[in-house]
């Protein structure tokens, strides 16, 4: 329950709800004329996710952005190839010109789109497993496509409303391979690189064999770090590590850490949108811990930050002291970056590890955040774990659990009957406040499971919560 403890944060609701609960499961997309989810297009290539279909998606993002040339890029999925080269021929068919940036970072495709005032599309399923690959589309601003424009595009490959030029006046390719450097740049140029190199701090990075396995160890070393890089090379398959960076994923990192003389540790997904961090004595720092420190250290009295309810009463808590305003949304970077640009928010994020600071750019940005985690502990002078031991003491635990065929709507449904509460926030999905704590049921947006949240005021509380609320899901699966 919310009481002066635990103050109620102010929730956005200016965006489309696709029902009740909020779930945009794969599987439930195509029969609702759907195809977009909370990030992109996703789905089995060769299964779901044909070369055909991707050729179709082309077509109709160069239809619906009416534009002379398109930037893209990608992760280095083994299946990135073959729908880079659909979706590229798609647009060429339309008579735009595509600019190939080759494997980048997802923020650093954004960024060259936004410096360039260019759309973008990035063929990359993010943290996903390497089975699942997907279609992502930038705007010009380098933001996520807004939901209209997604429609729009839906609407094109459904009612295939494209038109194809005639041979001599198809696209060109260009190839561009500045864009990692110029992306690097610009986000030294947001810290204080001198204080940072003043430091020498020595490092651990786990790029997870995913698209920043280039430019995160460039980064670190232009900021003056001694480096150990691991699976710092690509690999479509993850063979080294499954590309969600959680700790189990991480024991290599993990144990290196605990190893040396290291400040920080260093782990991103698969498209490096995010990055998650491991302390000097080898532990895994949560994602909502180092959203939490990052905003601390940032947003100041008057301030406004943008996180969803997926994230821990922790940044209530630091308001109440700082004196800055905290909006909740849906789960989602798209709607968070949104509602930090009309609320003219100066950071924000979700609890995953994707920070987004709007002096870069209104995105998730790994190596942004990195940046910024480097920027504190120089600063503050202070190790990481000391930093992390002065924040509240809310913790989440996660799980996740196949929806085992069944419309996810029908299982949320069915557990609101339960009543286990009768304070439910229905922002996204269910948000059930119990003693103690709170749970958050939702389905996802890029895969056909229900993510399971925890919240208490230690991870024992949380813990408790989780087996309580994923117990009830089993009965009813």
């Amino acid at each position: 329950m919310h009481s002066e403890e635990n103050p109620k944060p102010e929730i956005e609701r200016n965006f489309h709800y696709n029902d009740k609960y909020g779930a945009t499961i794969i599987k439930h997309m195509e029969r609702e004329g759907k195809l977009f989810g909370t990030n992109g297009i996703r789905g089995t290539p060769n299964r779901d996710l044909t070369s055909d279909f991707a050729l179709n998606v082309g077509r109709a993002c160069a239809t619906v952005f009416g534009t002379r040339t398109i930037a893209m890029g990608r992760d280095t999925r083994d299946t990135g190839d073959m729908l880079f080269s659909a979706v590229m021929s798609g647009v060429l068919s339309t008579g735009v010109d595509v600019i190939d940036l080759g494997i980048l970072p997802t923020p650093a495709v954004q960024y060259y789109c936004k410096v360039h005032g260019l759309y973008g599309i990035v063929i990359t399923a993010s943290h996903n497993p390497p089975e699942f690959n997907g279609i992502k589309c930038i705007d010009r601003d380098g933001t996520e496509l807004r939901q209209e424009d997604e429609r729009r595009i839906e609407d094109a490959i459904h009612g295939k409303n494209w038109t194809l030029c005639p041979w001599d006046r198809v696209g060109r390719v260009s190839v561009d391979t500045r864009g990692g450097d110029l992306y690097i740049s610009s986000v030294i140029a947001k810290v204080d690189a001198s204080r940072i190199r003043s430091r020498r701090f020595r490092v651990a990075v786990d790029c997870g064999n995913g698209a920043a396995y280039l430019t995160t160890p460039k980064l670190l070393r232009a900021l003056g770090c001694s480096v150990v890089e691991l699976n710092s090379y690509p690999d479509g398959q993850f063979t080294s590590r499954q590309s969600e960076p959680k700790p189990e994923n991480l024991a290599d990192l993990i144990s290196v850490m605990k190893s040396g003389n290291f400040s920080l540790g260093i782990a991103h997904d698969g498209d490096a949108d995010r990055a998650v961090f491991i302390d000097e004595n080898g532990n895994f720092i949560d994602g909502d811990q180092s959203l939490s420190l990052l905003i601390s250290s940032i947003a100041g009295k008057g301030d406004t930050v943008v996180t969803p309810v997926s994230s821990s009463d922790n940044l209530e808590h630091i308001a109440q002291q700082k004196g800055f305003n905290v909006v909740r949304t849906r789960v989602g970077a798209p709607i968070v970056s949104r509602t930090i640009i009309e609320r003219k928010a100066k950071i924000g994020g979700e609890e995953n590890g994707g920070v987004i600071y709007g002096e870069h750019q209104y995105c998730r940005d790994g190596a942004m955040t990195v940046a910024l985690m480097l920027n504190l502990i120089a600063e503050s002078g202070k190790k990481i774990s000391e930093l992390v031991s002065s924040l509240p003491g809310f913790r989440l635990c996660r799980t996740t659990m196949k929806t085992e065929g069944r419309d996810p709507q029908k299982i949320l449904h069915d557990l609101e009957n339960k009543k286990l509460s009768d304070n439910i926030d229905h922002t996204d999905g269910l948000k059930i406040y119990m003693d103690g704590g709170w749970a958050l049921v939702r389905a996802s947006g890029t895969e056909p499971i229900i993510r399971i949240y925890g919240h208490g005021k230690s991870m024992e509380e949380a813990e408790k919560i989780n087996r309580k609320v994923t117990g009830i899901i089993s009965s009813l699966l």
